[in-house]
């Protein structure tokens, strides 16, 4: 075997494929408290699931504008899986008490979860335009770099109206992508008629109402796991902590497909 073959042969092991060097030295605790460990591994976990459906999210889109049917819902089916692991995640979280957080809480300083910029930029991705979010992202930082061309370009929404368009669909695909989603009913009428012919495009629709209610789910969990730790507390990062996470309930993301149900 020569060098280069070995080479080969290490770099293919399970260790080094998977960085698990890297992975399982980057949980740096700074205190001796036994749960903060978990504290660290989980958020981990969930940096590691909004990357994945950050890179979901993008094939999705790719897909919607390509008019691939099948393989846009198996995305979003997808991405609704990890969405059920991550919601499924905060039993675990909920396993600290709330005394065993205080232990160790101090020691977070500043840090918040309100920091977490892929969970913004996925925010953005689903069609979130809302400036304030850059208060925690310094100027030319690579954070805020990333959410705010994640808020200049079309959202998910808008590659599914597109989708709907190159469907047949007398949609319109001119709006301001910059600017949120607000409810249209001229497009719930187009949306009421796609529903009557009952074919793939309703499929997708389906598909993405199940992932507002998803990400609807998880800012419920968040927030009773929230208050189920700190009640009414400030949060590390300065913020409000459960109070702000409440304004964030029942705001669909794509508010025309709920507003249709009512005239189905």
């Amino acid at each position: 075997m020569t060098d280069i073959d070995s080479a080969t042969q290490e770099a293919l092991s399970y260790t080094s494929y998977l960085a698990l060097d890297e992975v399982l030295g980057a949980q740096r605790p700074r205190s001796e408290e036994h749960d903060e460990l978990l504290f660290i591994v989980i958020h981990q976990v969930y940096e590691l699931w909004f990357k994945q459906m950050l890179h979901e999210a993008t094939y999705l889109q790719e897909c919607l504008e390509a008019g691939t049917t099948a393989h846009a819902i198996r995305t979003v089916r997808r991405i609704l899986s990890i969405l059920k692991v991550a919601v499924a995640q905060i039993d675990v979280l909920e396993t600290m008490t709330p005394s065993q957080f205080t232990s160790f809480r101090t020691r977070l300083d500043a840090s918040s979860g309100f920091q977490s910029a892929q969970f913004r930029e996925l925010e953005a991705v689903l069609g979130r335009r809302d400036e304030r979010v850059f208060a925690h992202y310094p100027e030319g930082g690579e954070q805020r770099k990333r959410i705010s061309e994640a808020m200049a370009r079309p959202s998910l929404f808008d590659s599914f109206l597109a989708y709907l368009k190159a469907s047949g669909y007398p949609v319109e695909c001119d709006r301001d992508v910059t600017r949120p989603v607000e409810p249209s009913p001229a497009l719930q009428a187009i949306l009421l008629d796609m529903y009557r012919d009952d074919g793939g495009p309703s499929v997708v629709a389906e598909c993405l109402v199940d992932l507002d209610e998803g990400m609807q789910e998880w800012r419920y969990r968040h927030v009773k796991m929230v208050e189920r730790t700190i009640g009414d507390k400030t949060g590390t990062g300065g913020s409000s902590g459960a109070t702000y996470l409440r304004t964030t309930l029942f705001q669909p993301m794509f508010p025309d497909l709920w507003a249709v149900r009512s005239r189905l």
